[in-house]
């Protein structure tokens, strides 16, 4: 896939979610969500940074690896990371922080115009290829758009777009485990997920002993930890298939648990 083809999906989904948050209430923006201490106003407010940094990474290299030396120096100090991140962004009205939500995903999409298919840009951890790059800023919208539904009660239409997500949840099973400080166990795991459209998607061998099969949503739900596998149709068989789903961890950072089966907390 060509990597303009993936700045599309990105900016569609942008779109989708700006499609629910646009018709919220500023007290709806101010309710808890899912993530711990973040509002509606902060999972828009992290994604809006983070759209900033990302077109920084691209247009100007030094200033953005300053900028990175800077913010992971805080990262021992939660409220601290959350006070750089997120401190201006709260105090705008509601409106200014659609705004400024909108401008700066705008200054994504030219920044990430420029890419090449073979480009690679710096980030918080390796540097990443430009399609790996824009599907992990893809992931971010759809699993903070996911809190942000959870939290006011809005139905996202599924798409065909979360394949990146899922291939992204596939190729990050390694990592999975190295980010716990553990070694990935031997063996493969076929993947095979319906989507939305009615097409089915697969990775791994056929015939492997271990599986995950159903909902291309349910899996990306997994991978991304906004549901626990329990709560979702999945079909989870072997024992390596069922560690990885209870691991699985598609993106960066340290390592963290996702949510609880529902009825356990």
């Amino acid at each position: 896939m060509d990597v303009n083809e993936v700045l599309d999906d990105l900016v569609a989904e942008q779109h989708a979610l700006d499609a629910i948050v646009a018709t919220l209430t500023d007290d709806q923006w101010g309710l808890a969500t899912p993530s711990p201490r973040w509002s509606v106003t902060d999972q828009i407010g992290h994604l809006t940074f983070f759209d900033t940094t990302a077109t920084l990474a691209i247009n100007d290299t030094d200033r953005f690896v300053a900028h990175r030396d800077e913010l992971i120096s805080q990262f021992a100090d939660e409220l601290a990371v959350d006070e750089f991140t997120l401190g201006a962004f709260r105090q705008l009205s509601t409106a200014d922080q659609l705004a400024a939500w909108r401008q700066h995903r705008d200054e994504l999409e030219a920044a990430g115009r420029t890419l090449a298919n073979d480009t690679r840009v710096e980030w918080y951890g390796p540097s990443m290829g430009s399609k790996s790059f824009l599907t992990a800023r893809l992931m971010e919208v759809w699993a903070h758009g996911q809190d942000i539904c959870d939290t006011v009660g809005a139905t996202r239409p599924s798409s065909d777009r979360i394949r990146h997500i899922a291939q992204l949840g596939v190729i990050t099973r390694g990592w999975s485990y190295i980010v716990r400080g553990e070694q990935p166990p031997d063996g493969d795991v076929r993947v095979e997920l319906a989507a939305s459209s009615g097409d089915v998607w697969a990775w791994g061998p056929e015939g492997a002993e271990a599986s995950v099969t159903g909902a291309a949503d349910d899996f990306c739900l997994v991978v991304t930890q906004r549901r626990h596998v329990d709560d979702t149709g999945l079909a989870v068989t072997g024992d390596i298939a069922i560690d990885w789903m209870n691991k699985a961890q598609a993106f960066a950072g340290g390592a963290t648990t996702g949510p609880s089966p529902k009825g356990t907390n």
